[in-house]
């Protein structure tokens, strides 16, 4: 099976250093980071390129993506030493004397499938904290993106040795296939029907999953609101990376009293954003293949049937582009409402208030991020009480995943398990538990014959 995924070293050959102890050492595990360093350093000019090939990416946004596995690099060269160190507990007076901690230790061979949508990105973001906890990795990046995971196979051959990280290229067979064998974790960035074929294979081998999924993420807007910030904020977060954005706001739901100001508001800053011809603008991406261009145009067609387009709308075809667009829904049975909208369309939902929001919120699946604009507190403790979700901004959005040391993950149908800085290192480690007592002490209470001690057992130990 192995050699028609064409690896260049063999995943039990790969797993055999790691199983050896050779990668448990500090030294080892920065070498693998300054390697990832390095080839930051020698292809960020061919990363941008390669970006605006596969999604039109303006280069700023290109940037982002390398700017973030710089920060976690950063992050995890500082603070390595310190996640590495055995962590101490207390111990109980019936293993006195002894010590108990607990060390974190590589898994072995780790699978690490990346998505379409941050193509270089969430390859070697996750990569950076499965180098750090000791393990091979092996990469499969997008088919969709495929100047990037050209780019990422040439560039991780050149940096390094292929018993510790290599790169597997192909469609979703080729990924079928990698799933068929035995990794000692997996972590896949996608969607969710992917998602549970990906957690389905797993299953076969009881191997640990990662899933960084998505979902639709709602924003609410509350009439306290700073209404210019709030537009701007929602504009650019929804259509950064031309909508394509696992956390980008899906859908607003704004109190009744300041819709039409929110949405005059949005519909000026997307003009200043980018121009009175968005399509022609260099600031705004494409939609990465045919298949999801026509989806959204469809999406899109039939709001423009029914009368629900407030500002945008209109489609390249040519170039894949699909103009920044603000759509009315009344409630979840819109077919707007029905998926993930992944895209540049925004649709704006009038609620009575934050009870009705937060009900709205409630009644669809645990989303990937929650949005609240508003300065009453006592709104967002309500937003954290009463809902839940991979994670939540409060006056802000998208942000809160550029954070090196927040963990970030999904709950529910949005994922599981969370990554970045200290939580990554961990989720590509096993926390092994370890008790260590002298010969000294060996009372005699704890072996047959029984008959007698259990009045002092109980009164010792309880």
């Amino acid at each position: 099976m192995t050699s028609s995924l064409v690896l260049s070293a063999s995943i039990d050959a790969m797993r055999e250093p790691v199983n050896r102890g050779e990668t448990r050492p500090l030294a080892w595990r920065l070498e693998q980071l300054q390697r990832l360093q390095t080839l930051l350093q020698r292809h960020e000019q061919a990363v941008i390129e390669a970006l605006a090939a596969d999604l039109g990416k303006p280069p700023l946004e290109a940037c982002f993506e390398l700017v973030a596995i710089r920060q976690e690099l950063r992050l995890t060269r500082r603070r390595l030493r310190r996640w590495m160190a055995r962590r101490s507990f207390p111990v109980d007076l019936a293993l006195r004397p002894g010590r108990t901690f607990q060390i974190a230790e590589p898994l072995g061979c780790v699978l690490i499938i990346g998505p379409w949508n941050y193509p270089f990105q969430l390859c070697l973001h996750p990569l950076v904290s499965a180098l750090a906890a000791g393990n091979a990795v092996v990469l499969k990046p997008s088919e969709h993106a495929p100047r990037t995971a050209a780019l990422i196979a040439q560039a991780i051959a050149d940096c390094f040795p292929p018993e510790v990280v290599q790169v597997v290229c192909g469609d979703g067979a080729v990924a079928a296939r990698l799933l068929e064998e035995r990794f000692d974790h997996i972590f896949f960035t996608g969607g969710g029907r992917v998602g549970r074929l990906v957690m389905a294979a797993a299953a076969r081998h009881l191997t640990p999953v990662t899933l960084e999924l998505g979902g639709k993420s709602p924003a609410i807007v509350l009439a306290d609101a700073d209404l210019a910030v709030t537009a701007r904020r929602l504009a650019w977060g929804r259509n950064l990376n031309a909508g394509q954005t696992c956390i980008a706001p899906d859908h607003v739901l704004v109190e009744a009293a300041v819709r039409q100001p929110l949405v005059e508001a949005l519909a000026a800053e997307l003009t200043r954003f980018y121009g009175s011809d968005p399509l022609a603008s260099a600031d705004l991406g494409s939609i990465v293949n045919q298949a999801q261009y026509e989806r959204l145009a469809a999406l899109l067609t039939g709001a423009r049937q029914r009368g629900q387009v407030l500002h945008g709308g209109r489609c390249d075809a040519t170039r894949r582009r699909i103009e920044p667009t603000v759509l009315a829904v009344n409630g979840g049975d819109d077919p707007l409402m029905q998926e993930e909208i992944f895209g540049p369309l925004l649709p704006i939902q009038s609620v009575n208030s934050l009870d009705q929001a937060l009900s709205e919120v409630r009644s669809r699946p645990k989303p990937l991020a929650l949005y609240l604009f508003s300065n009453d507190h006592g709104a967002r403790r309500r937003v954290l009480d009463e809902t839940s979700s991979g994670g939540v901004a409060f006056n802000d959005v998208v942000l809160q995943a550029g954070s090196s040391a927040l963990p970030f993950g999904g709950v529910g149908e949005s994922g599981m398990g969370a990554y970045h800085g200290e939580a990554g290192f961990l989720a590509f480690s096993h926390r092994r538990s370890v008790l260590a007592r002298p010969f000294w002490l060996d009372l005699p209470l704890r072996y047959p014959p029984y008959a007698g001690k259990l009045p002092l057992v109980r009164r010792l130990l309880g």
